[in-house]
């Protein structure tokens, strides 16, 4: 309710007018709250946790407080000192009374890769030993135990992996890491990330190159085809999306195996000498994942090529224009919006795709989204996992801002 309204009515009808007001409000806050509540639970909350488990490591913390605490002061150089010593070999003593000595070892082999074997086997042998005698001579039993724990690097891993808040798996993540002195520099073990960020890149641009090329001639078809013909080839394009996608990618394994479909016609037409290795590659991924995501860039072509006048390009036709000419001066700029809006949700879908590359991709056709279910599932780091997810997140949002700066997101049109 305006000022001007509210001078009009007496102070009693403004005053229930505003009741009113609220009463309105209050309803339409109550409707939209379960949408609300699902979008953070659903979400909000799973992207916050992420981006907080990619900073946030409180295992080793947790395992080795004694250890930790009094490994904080040691210059990095040398063998800690008898204390520290003594307190590692007090925790690993009670680590293995709780059955823990393999997560501390999960954690610190991550840093220090061998580490693994020699902390489970001196857990083992502390875990005989009192903790009186470990308190006095602790320290000439772990070096006892194994001659790793005379190794600074090895302390130093220990030293990294108990901070419980740190860069290193975002880091990882870029296949970066630092050094005890805090410089950056190129990781001493593999280097795989941003290899694997890049073929993800460049595999959801080939199929989205693909998708066009094929999408958008049959949209074109289906926008100008007679009714009867339109609806009825536009079932067969919706038929994927009434089909489970285990099923779709299971008929390409079928296709594509070496005793496959494929490979049979093939070498049955005396095409091919032998069978061609197809599964398992990067082929098969890109095959079957742009037969699976084309229907999501024949629909925002065809939504917007039913909306364009076919007069346009008459008209062009009737003032001299050639057909390839006017179809590039014309017709091509009015689908415009519906390519965009194709092109940008196949190449979004592509990028952080699972199943499909999981199941045909093999080792050569996985993409970075296998890659962090791996660390989830497998190697257990959920914090680099986190951090990939994190980075990959950042990188649609990335390609969005580049997009929207350079053609407009308003120009986005889904039907």
């Amino acid at each position: 309710m305006s000022t001007a309204q509210a001078n009009l009515l007496s102070k009693h009808e403004a005053r229930n007018a505003r009741r009113e007001m609220r009463r309105h409000k209050m309803v339409a806050f109550a409707m939209v709250t379960p949408l609300l509540a699902f979008i953070f639970f659903a979400f909000v909350a799973p992207i916050g946790t992420m981006l907080h488990r990619g900073f946030y490591n409180p295992v080793v913390a947790e395992l080795i407080p004694q250890t930790l605490e009094q490994l904080s002061g040691w210059n990095g150089d040398d063998v800690p000192d008898d204390r520290v010593l003594n307190a590692m070999a007090i925790d690993l003593k009670r680590l293995a009374a709780e059955r823990k000595s393999g997560k501390l070892a999960e954690e610190i082999n991550r840093n220090k890769p061998g580490a693994s074997s020699l902390i489970k086997s001196t857990a083992r042998k502390m875990g005989r030993l009192d903790d009186a005698q470990l308190a006095e001579t602790g320290a000439a039993l772990l070096l006892k135990a194994h001659k790793g724990w005379a190794d600074p690097a090895l302390w130093r891993a220990v030293q990294k992996s108990g901070q419980t808040y740190t860069d290193s798996h975002y880091l990882t993540a870029l296949d970066l890491e630092r050094t005890f002195d805090g410089e950056l520099q190129l990781r001493e073990a593999t280097q795989i990330y941003i290899q694997l960020y890049t073929k993800t890149l460049r595999m959801a641009l080939i199929i989205t190159v693909l998708c066009l090329l094929l999408g958008y001639p049959l949209a074109y078809y289906l926008a100008n085809a007679p009714s009867k013909t339109a609806n009825m080839l536009m079932i067969f394009v919706l038929l994927p999306f009434w089909t489970s996608l285990l099923v779709r990618t299971t008929a390409w394994i079928a296709l594509l195996q070496t005793n496959g479909v494929i490979n049979s016609f093939l070498t049955s037409l005396r095409l091919t000498a032998e069978p061609l290795e197809m599964l398992y590659t990067e082929f098969s991924t890109i095959i079957a994942m742009t037969h699976i995501l084309l229907p999501f860039m024949i629909l925002p072509l065809y939504s917007v090529m039913k909306g364009i006048d076919p007069s346009y390009m008459r008209a062009a036709m009737s003032m001299g224009a050639r057909p390839i000419p006017a179809f590039l001066r014309v017709y091509l700029p009015n689908t415009l919006p519906g390519l965009s809006a194709g092109a940008l949700l196949v190449f979004i879908i592509s990028v952080g795709y699972y199943i499909t590359p999981a199941l045909v991709g093999g080792t050569d056709g996985q993409m970075i989204s296998n890659i962090i279910a791996f660390h989830m599932q497998q190697s257990n780091n959920w914090g680099l996992a986190a951090a990939l997810g994190t980075l990959l997140l950042v990188l649609i949002l990335t390609l969005y801002w580049v997009y929207d700066r350079f053609v407009g997101a308003s120009n986005i049109k889904l039907g």
